[in-house]
């Protein structure tokens, strides 16, 4: 019998372990003040729906970069663009969680949460039927009418939340937003902040000092050297499954692992930094 030949066509690999498009490009990105360079030839590409977290010491420029996705502050040097986009001005296809609190304290709850949607012009029925759509999934249903002061740290962390997602941004930035919270109303925050961002992902840029917090929370870490003239020295991807209980991974072997690997790289730099100072 003769032998019959097949040809067998690659089979394509799953869309979902393709890499993501890029959704936010930091070209080559120089940030100066006068004399003074924050950052120097930063490069860096955050995926489509990736979480990045970025740890440095003290001074290193973490909020700088930030600042610029956001095109609050312009390159001395270089681009950044926000799905392919470049950055020219604020963004309004961001949203911004502040380490402190940056809720308006004379308006409640909902008026807080529905403030993006009433400068994009949206209605009044509409904005409704989406604010307290958001109060309930950050578990806030009732407390529309409560100002700031009337509300705990947790729960003024929530409206920020619900505020800065209601809009879908394409990217969301996170400076240190729970780093005023105490350890067991943190964990709860950066379980419920997982939580929404599972179900719809965006690309996130959180920075922190806390490393436990980069790979609980992250899928990635980049590490900056000290500053000034601070650059991206090494990035880790976090192999760790999703969904994530914040407290429970860092138990997890591959999380101790990963810790050592980054401190390893961090360590140093901490160190050039408190020395500097």
């Amino acid at each position: 019998m003769s032998a019959i030949v097949r040809t067998l066509k690659p089979v394509p690999e799953p869309t979902d372990r393709l890499a993501p498009k890029p959704m936010v490009t930091i070209d080559d990105v120089t940030m100066a003040f006068g004399a003074f360079v924050a950052v120097e030839n930063v490069q860096l590409t955050v995926g489509d729906g990736e979480f990045l977290a970025v740890v440095g010491p003290t001074g290193c420029g973490k909020s700088t970069i930030l600042n610029a996705i956001a095109g609050l502050l312009k390159p001395a040097k270089g681009q950044v663009t926000i799905d392919g986009t470049p950055v020219s001005g604020v963004q309004n296809n961001i949203g911004y969680l502040f380490q402190q609190d940056a809720l308006l304290p004379w308006k409640t709850a909902y008026e807080n949460v529905e403030l993006g949607l009433k400068f994009r012009g949206v209605g009044a029925a509409e904005r409704r039927e989406k604010v307290m759509g958001w109060l309930a999934k950050v578990g806030l249903k009732g407390f529309e009418s409560r100002y700031p002061h009337q509300l705990s740290g947790g729960q003024r962390k929530r409206v920020q939340m619900a505020q800065a997602l209601i809009i879908e941004p394409q990217v969301i930035l996170m400076d240190e937003p729970f780093s005023a919270l105490d350890i067991h109303t943190r964990h709860l925050m950066q379980n419920e902040l997982l939580r929404l961002w599972q179900e719809d992902r965006r690309a996130v840029v959180m920075i922190t000092h806390d490393l436990e917090e980069a790979i609980a929370l992250g899928d990635r870490v980049v590490v900056l050297a000290a500053g000034p003239k601070s650059r991206v020295i090494e990035s880790f991807p976090v192999d760790l499954e999703r969904p994530r209980d914040v407290a429970e991974i860092k138990l997890d072997e591959k999380f101790m692992r990963l810790y050592r690997d980054i401190w390893a790289s961090l360590r140093g730099e901490v160190e050039k930094s408190y020395a500097s100072h």
